[in-house]
């Protein structure tokens, strides 16, 4: 995907393709069209609505002919309005900066000589480029800081929960029924994590690293002194209902 954004001057008005907007914030294109249509319908004035969305098309690589749609300044803020997350942000950004810095440039034409308007067009494309570099460096450094939410510090409690019940061999063991050690064991799923997490809980875990906290309770063994008290408790008499249960 472009890391850059085209603006074009569509009879004096600078505008943006509706197939950009879906190649940029990753929709699909008959969805951002359904959108802009529905907007469309809402304004009840065609008069009104070209002052936001015109008409186009283009050809795909059958040759046929398909629709799509410019959108001014005022239909691209109208339309990704709703559009949420970080990468929908970054592209807003991108956008933004690419319309003020176009149109900055188009006053200042009318009073330029030819040369003067490369150079400045020049300068303008260097200076957005290092902007974009620059945001993305912030996005990136936002989600790399990032921790997991709830819903997933809930996703893994119930995995150390369902793994270290599996090591102490079910709920139904000496070992589980033993409240020392069942603890015991809990404390020590909960203690390896943090230290291959390298986090000092696990609501701290990063949330790039979500999938590898997963990995790691899924796989994780109890080894050592805990896997050695746990095989001695279980291989107590089961009958012996008291060992068990005090």
């Amino acid at each position: 995907m472009s890391s850059l954004v085209k603006i074009l001057n569509q009879g004096g008005k600078l505008v943006v393709t509706s197939r950009q907007i879906s190649e940029n914030f990753n929709k699909r294109h008959g969805d951002v069209l359904e959108k802009i249509d529905n907007l469309i319908k809402e304004m009840n004035s065609t008069e009104k609505s070209v002052q936001y969305f015109i008409e186009d098309s283009y050809k795909d690589n059958s040759g046929r002919s398909n629709k799509a749609y410019l959108l001014t300044r005022d239909g691209f803020s109208l339309l990704v309005m709703g559009f949420t997350g970080s990468i929908a942000l970054q592209w807003k950004l991108k956008y933004i900066e690419a319309f003020n810095k176009i149109e900055q440039m188009l006053k200042e034409q009318k009073q330029l000589s030819p040369m003067d308007q490369l150079r400045l067009q020049y300068q303008v494309l260097e200076e957005h480029q290092e902007k974009l570099t620059t945001i993305e460096s912030k996005v990136i450094n936002l989600e790399n800081h990032m921790t997991i939410d709830y819903g997933e510090q809930l996703i893994l409690q119930e995995l150390a929960k369902s793994k270290a019940i599996q090591e102490m061999g079910g709920k139904d063991t000496c070992c589980y029924k033993d409240r020392s050690l069942r603890s015991k064991v809990f404390s020590g799923v909960w203690k390896d994590f943090k230290d291959y997490l390298a986090v000092n809980s696990y609501r701290n875990t990063p949330k790039k690293d979500f999938g590898k906290a997963k990995e790691y309770l899924k796989d994780w063994k109890a080894q050592g002194k805990l896997l050695r008290e746990i095989e001695e408790r279980n291989s107590q008499i089961a009958l012996e209902e008291v060992a068990c249960t005090k």
